[in-house]
């Protein structure tokens, strides 16, 4: 089976069904594991990559655009009908996070080429895990896939008995810095699930943007700064426009970074790794977490 993948999450599912042999392309954000980077990419970004946009300018260039009906990210169709794929891993979720489905199936129309496309659209942290089982229904892996689910949600089980006699933070989760949006989708459930309660989180809904006076207005003990498309050290750098506004001085509570595409803005198996790792912030000792996972910043 010749399989391509166009969203990251998708692509660690594929390598933890253990058919990473079979992957003949990927997104450019395709990082994880470490041998996904030598797959050709044949989904790429129109916007620059050079660091040279401010994050208010990256929100800008991406509203205009999804505005004026052009997207944000290129596909190649030539290398796509030279790998004439059985199979194509993509989302129709959010426009802002890879080649949406119906691109998709356009482009195969043009090339004349008859893959499947598979539409990950999880939007609540158990739908995060049945993902693993839709791909491995497509991939005639159920068996694995169904081990590893009951894995994940084994490890989800445990982390809510642990803490669930535990006092609750209130947690803000902000997933860019300017303009603010704050965490939807699986994230709320994600905050729960280790013993938090999450402040204007919307579950199971899209993230959307949120005024300096919706957060003042509530009680906030920890913020977890986790900027979509961002690793830790890019997390710190956008910190950095956070915590430059003037309104940030007060109502965030302790604020931490994490690494966004690792555990939390990627819907794969590793977000139940983001669970454990709220869970240890929350209920543990902050001193114990690997600085590679989590910095506080304020």
């Amino acid at each position: 089976m010749r399989i391509v993948s166009l969203l990251p999450s998708a692509t660690e599912i594929v390598f933890k069904l253990g058919l990473g042999d079979s992957l003949c392309g990927v997104s450019f954000e395709c990082d994880y594991p470490i041998e996904a980077r030598d797959i050709p990419v044949i989904s790429g970004t129109a916007l620059p990559v050079d660091g040279s946009l401010s994050a208010q300018q990256i929100d800008s260039e991406v509203s205009s655009r999804i505005a004026a009906g052009l997207s944000i990210y290129t596909l190649d169709d030539e290398r796509l009908a030279d790998i004439n794929p059985d199979l194509i891993l993509a989302q129709d979720l959010c426009r802002v996070c890879a080649v949406p489905s119906g691109a998709v199936q356009d482009a195969l129309e043009i090339i004349g080429c008859h893959a499947n496309v598979v539409s990950l659209d999880p939007r609540r942290l158990e739908e995060v895990i049945e993902c693993i089982g839709t791909v491995g229904a497509a991939t005639g892996t159920q068996i694995l896939a169904e081990a590893i689910m009951a894995d994940l949600n084994e490890r989800l089980k445990a982390v809510k008995d642990r803490v669930a006699d535990k006092p609750k933070p209130r947690v803000l989760f902000l997933e860019w810095p300017d303009p603010l949006f704050n965490g939807g989708h699986w994230v709320p459930d994600m905050i729960t699930a280790a013993g938090g309660i999450p402040v204007l989180g919307d579950t199971g809904e899209r993230s959307r943007r949120i005024e300096w006076e919706e957060i003042h207005a509530k009680e906030v003990d920890i913020t977890i700064f986790s900027p979509c498309g961002f690793d830790l050290d890019g997390a710190l750098i956008q910190a950095d426009i956070l915590l430059s506004q003037p309104e940030a001085k007060n109502g965030l509570g302790l604020v931490y970074a994490v690494n966004a595409n690792a555990h939390f803005s990627r819907p794969g198996p590793r977000v139940v790794d983001g669970v454990e790792l709220l869970a240890e912030l929350f209920h543990g000792d902050e001193i114990k977490i690997s600085a590679d996972l989590l910095r506080r910043i304020f």
